[in-house]
C-alpha cells in the first residue's frame, strides 16, 4: 500500500475503506472484516454513521496488530464545543474499543468548530489521536481555521470525483500543508459515471474497470481515497490499482469531465446548513 505523509509526519495509506451508509451493524461488521481480509488497513467511520461499534468488533476480531491499522472517525455537529468535543471523542473511542485513533475529523463546518478544535488540539497533545483534521471545509473556512489556531489540520476530506475535481482546492490545501482526501469518489454512480465514454475508453485500454480508473486517477493526483462497497470482489478490485499509470493525455481527458459543482449538495446552502445543524443523533 502506498502512503502519504501528513503535516506532522504521520503516514496514512492513500487508499482505505469507508463505511458510510452501512447502517446495519451485522452488515458493517462483515464488510469491515472482509475489507481487512482483502488487505485494507485504513478504515474510515464517523459518529454520525452509527456504526463505530460494528467497526470496533471487526477490528478486534481481525487479530491485526493495532500499529498496522489506520482508523479515522469524525465529530458530529452536536458535539462541537470546548469541553463537549472531548466527551464526544471519548464516546467514539469507547464504541470503537480503541485507546486511540489515527485521525479525528470535524465532520461538518458548522457549530462551534473553534471550541471543538481547541479540544482536538489537546486530544492530539495527549496522543489520543495521531492526527486531527476537518471534513467538508471549503477553502475560506479552512484558511480561517488555520489563521486563528495553533495546529494546521492534517486532512480535509471533501467530495472529490471526476465531476467535481477540486483542483484549485487541492492546490490551496497543499500550499497550507493540508492533505486532500476524497469522499464519494464514484459520485455514487451519479451522472452516468460508470458508463462515461471517456472513463470507459481508458478502462478498456488497460483491461480495468471504470472504478479502478477513477481510483488510479485520484491516487495519481495524490488524493487519499476511501471507496465503500459491501462486495468482497469489488473490495479486491478497488485495491488493484497500482499496477498501471494514466498518461498525461488520459489525465487531461478526465480533467474535461469537471463540472466544478457538487453532485450531492452545497455545504454553503443555508437550507442545508439548517437541516444538518438540526440533525441530532443518539451518540
Amino acid at each position: 500500500m502506498r502512503t502519504v505523509t501528513l503535516n506532522n509526519g504521520v503516514e496514512m495509506p492513500i487508499l482505505g475503506f469507508g463505511v458510510f451508509q452501512i447502517a446495519d451493524a451485522a452488515d458493517c461488521e462483515r464488510a469491515v472484516s472482509d475489507a481487512l481480509a482483502a488487505g485494507y488497513r485504513s478504515i474510515d467511520t464517523a459518529a454520525s454513521y452509527m456504526n463505530e461499534e460494528a467497526v470496533g468488533r471487526a477490528l478486534a476480531a481481525s487479530g491485526i496488530p493495532r500499529d498496522e491499522l489506520f482508523i479515522t472517525t469524525k465529530l458530529w455537529i452536536q458535539g462541537a464545543g470546548e469541553g463537549k468535543t472531548r466527551a464526544a471523542f471519548e464516546r467514539s473511542l469507547q464504541r470503537l474499543g480503541l485507546d486511540h485513533v489515527d485521525l479525528y475529523l470535524i465532520h461538518q463546518p458548522y457549530g462551534d468548530v473553534y471550541g471543538a478544535w481547541r479540544d482536538m488540539e489537546q486530544i492530539l497533545a495527549d496522543k489520543l489521536s495521531r492526527a486531527i483534521g476537518v471534513s467538508n471545509f471549503h477553502p475560506d473556512r479552512l484558511v480561517d481555521l488555520i489563521a486563528h489556531n495553533e495546529v494546521v489540520p492534517a486532512v480535509d476530506q471533501v467530495e472529490t470525483h471526476p465531476f467535481h475535481q477540486r483542483v484549485a482546492d487541492q492546490e490551496l490545501m497543499a500550499a497550507e500543508g493540508v492533505q486532500i482526501e476524497s469522499w464519494g469518489p464514484f459520485a455514487e454512480g451519479k451522472n452516468g459515471l460508470f458508463t462515461n465514454p471517456v472513463l470507459s475508453a481508458i478502462a478498456g485500454e488497460y483491461g480495468k474497470s471504470v472504478g479502478q480508473v477513477v481510483l488510479r486517477w485520484l491516487t495519481q493526483r495524490g488524493v487519499v481515497v476511501i471507496p465503500k462497497t459491501v462486495r468482497p470482489e469489488r473490495m479486491a478490485e478497488n485495491l488493484d490499482v497500482f499496477d498501471f499509470a494514466l498518461t498525461d493525455e488520459q489525465m487531461a481527458a478526465i480533467a474535461t469531465l469537471d463540472t466544478g459543482t457538487s453532485q450531492f449538495f452545497d455545504h454553503r446552502d443555508p437550507a442545508m446548513v439548517t437541516w444538518l445543524s438540526g440533525r441530532t443523533l443518539d451518540i
